[in-house]
């Protein structure tokens, strides 16, 4: 991606230093739930009895859930995404990721972006520690590279500090400590954009104040962050942009305090 300005040669200017990231041109999300209003119809029987009869879905219902979205983000920008539940952040974040067709309009990323939510998968069966080493192995870091981070990992995301979690299997971690070693992992890495999804609402201040200062650093790094939360707090504390998504739509995009406190006056009435 490429900007294309005029200016007078030999003079060098801010937007010189903005490199674009992430460009979203009149993006469209729309997808469908089947057999709304419907009981039983979304069931995996329901579907395999359509299959076989060749029927429709009864009740296709067509959501669209971001509706002609644009803007640029750029390299060392931590870009906050507010608004009230359902007006969707995390769907856009999905489509950034890569993970959800663009109904209409597009989508340009530098890089591959990495979605980090507290869904995020990891393997129950298997230790933390094995699942900090598999982590790493898929963002393509080296096996020495992982020996090296490994105990970093582990120590950053607190899961040892009532006991040797480390070494037992996942299914005994309590969900805020599934979500620490989730974000440990992931920002381990360098990232050229890092999406993160309520990733950072789980743990103590301990955890959230290192959780913080680390998407300070991926942002020094020159890596572009994406931080979708409730907790305005954090917005406020790590972003210095935010974009306010309601009903799908951009209703204000710009210095995190200024939008921030148009959200907080909507939210009132």
């Amino acid at each position: 991606m490429a900007e294309h300005n005029q200016v007078t040669p030999g003079v060098a200017t801010v937007a010189d230093q903005r490199i674009p990231t992430v460009i979203a041109d009149d993006v469209h999300l729309i997808y469908r739930v089947y057999g709304a209003g419907t009981p039983g119809s979304g069931s995996p029987v329901a579907a395999l009895k359509r299959i076989v009869t060749r029927t429709n879905a009864p009740n296709i219902r067509e959501v669209h859930a971001v509706k002609g979205v644009s803007f640029t983000a750029y390299r060392g920008e931590a870009i906050g995404l507010i608004g009230s539940n359902g007006s969707g952040k995390s769907t856009l974040l999905r489509a950034i990721a890569g993970l959800m067709p663009v109904s209409r309009g597009a989508i340009y990323t530098q890089g591959q972006p990495s979605l980090l939510g507290v869904n995020a998968a990891l393997l129950n069966d298997l230790s933390g520690e094995r699942n900090v080493a598999l982590g790493c192995l898929a963002m393509g870091m080296t096996p020495a590279q992982v020996r090296r981070l490994t105990p970093q990992i582990i120590e950053f995301s607190g899961i040892n500090e009532r006991g040797d979690f480390g070494s037992l299997p996942m299914r005994t971690y309590s969900s805020g400590m599934s979500a620490r070693l989730r974000f440990s992992i992931a920002a381990a890495k360098k990232h050229d954009v890092l999406l993160i999804d309520e990733a950072l609402a789980t743990g103590d201040a301990r955890f959230r104040r290192r959780s913080e200062d680390r998407v300070r650093e991926l942002r020094a790094e020159a890596g572009t962050v994406f931080l979708v939360s409730h907790a305005i707090g954090t917005i406020r504390d790590t972003c210095e942009r935010s974009i306010w998504l309601e009903s799908g739509v951009i209703r204000m995009d710009g210095p995190t305090d200024q939008v921030v406190a148009a959200y907080n006056e909507f939210m009132k009435k």
